[in-house]
């Protein structure tokens, strides 16, 4: 393929930037913003474009995302493109230099939640379903463009809506627009959640009896957690995942006021799996320390342990698709693009648990990510634009 794509981009990028400035103006914030309002301004213009769309429900009705849909005359393959239409919260305002809902360009840079993660990638991937409209009858399968609006809530249910919807083809790999310009993220490490409940008998703070208290129950399961041994990282002692398993006790509520010693002290447990370390083993791991709590310093009921969370990790070779495409394209248009397997878990881990390969991360360089004065820079946009639609391209016209 030939095509001059970055050229393409160029003219399309002053259309990319004033629907992803009108997008930004429209606060959507997981979980606290009507989801209407943005998804309209999308839908008028997927519909000045002529590409067909649909609203997605979850299974109580509420609305959860968009899918757009550019159908290739021959047969093949799907492929998606994915970029949540929700944010996170804008924090204190009152830290932000510029308003959350500025939309507006300065000194080169797009400014606003959700300027980096990720509507200017909503933007960009709507052109590029219209670009393809225009040729869907010389392409193979089609192209999905996903808009999640259930994403930074971590309930993610535009993606799950989507795999659920019996109008929708089942892709054969998804791209997912997170910012990032010199990494690709082709894998990431997995994840095991669970509510963990310590006991003990409740009691006034003052009374002459001893006992240990749920808090300090709590408090001595979180330095047996600490203490445990997980495998170490890299090598093939991990099967060659590149970062090791993760244990974090990343909540801890227990007691009220100052006269009870509670009864009840509860710990939020995140586990990151590796291949070598999955989901199981992570259970295996903390039932087993709670097993030691509970013989060291016995109370009147075990510990309980609530799984609330389960996704795999997940790894794509740089030959496997859609990673080899968006490589290939990134080093078509001049860009030196790494790929990186994540800490972090993102909507690749729900789609690698359904068995369909994902990438996420790439896109421009940000700053203010879920914090103050999110950001996007604007000038590497014409190549960022032509790499995804040349990635499409390349895969929609494969036999």
């Amino acid at each position: 393929m030939n095509e001059n794509l970055q050229a393409v981009a160029t003219g399309r990028c002053l259309s990319v930037l004033d629907l992803a400035q009108e997008l930004i103006r429209l606060p959507s914030r997981g979980g606290i913003d009507d989801y209407g309002p943005v998804l309209g301004v999308l839908e008028g213009w997927l519909t000045s474009q002529g590409l067909s769309h649909r609203r997605l429900h979850d299974d109580t009705g509420a609305l959860v995302g968009l899918v757009v849909e550019v159908v290739g005359g021959r047969p093949g393959p799907w492929w998606a493109l994915d970029a949540c239409m929700d944010t996170a919260p804008f924090g204190d305002e009152r830290a932000w230099s510029f308003p959350p809902t500025a939309g507006d360009v300065v000194d080169g840079w797009l400014r606003g939640r959700g300027a980096a993660d990720s509507k200017l990638a909503a933007a960009m991937f709507c052109h590029i379903a219209a670009d393809l409209q225009a040729r869907a009858a010389d392409l193979h399968g089609g192209l999905a463009v996903l808009l999640d609006v259930d994403e930074h809530t971590g309930g993610f249910g535009g993606a799950r809506a989507y795999l659920a919807d019996p109008q929708a083809a089942r892709p054969a790999g998804v791209m997912i627009g997170y910012p990032g310009l010199e990494d690709l993220v082709v894998g990431g490490r997995g994840l095991w959640r669970a509510v963990v409940s310590v006991h003990a008998p409740s009691g006034h703070s003052g009374s002459s009896r001893t006992a240990v208290g749920a808090i300090s129950r709590a408090a001595h399961l979180v330095r047996l957690l600490e203490a445990a041994e997980l495998p170490g990282g890299g090598g093939d002692g991990n099967q060659g995942f590149p970062l090791p398993p993760k244990l974090s006790v990343i909540a801890f509520h227990g007691g009220q006021g100052f006269s009870v010693t509670p009864d009840l002290c509860e710990l939020n447990i995140d586990v990151r799996t590796t291949p070598a370390f999955d989901a199981d083993d992570a259970e295996t791991l903390v039932r087993k320390t709670v097993a030691e709590l509970d013989a060291e310093l016995p109370a009147p009921r075990p510990t309980g342990i609530n799984p609330v969370a389960s996704w795999p990790p997940f790894r794509l070779d740089t030959h496997e698709q859609p990673a080899a495409a968006l490589l290939n394209a990134a080093v078509a248009e001049g860009l030196t693009v790494r790929a990186k397997t994540a800490g972090p878990s993102n909507i690749g881990n729900l789609l690698a648990g359904k068995g369909i390969p994902a990438t996420a991360g790439f896109g421009l360089a940000y700053g203010g990510l879920h914090g103050i004065d999110e950001r996007a820079r604007l000038a590497e946009l014409p190549q960022v634009y032509a790499v995804y639609h040349r990635a499409v391209l390349d895969l929609l016209q494969a036999l």
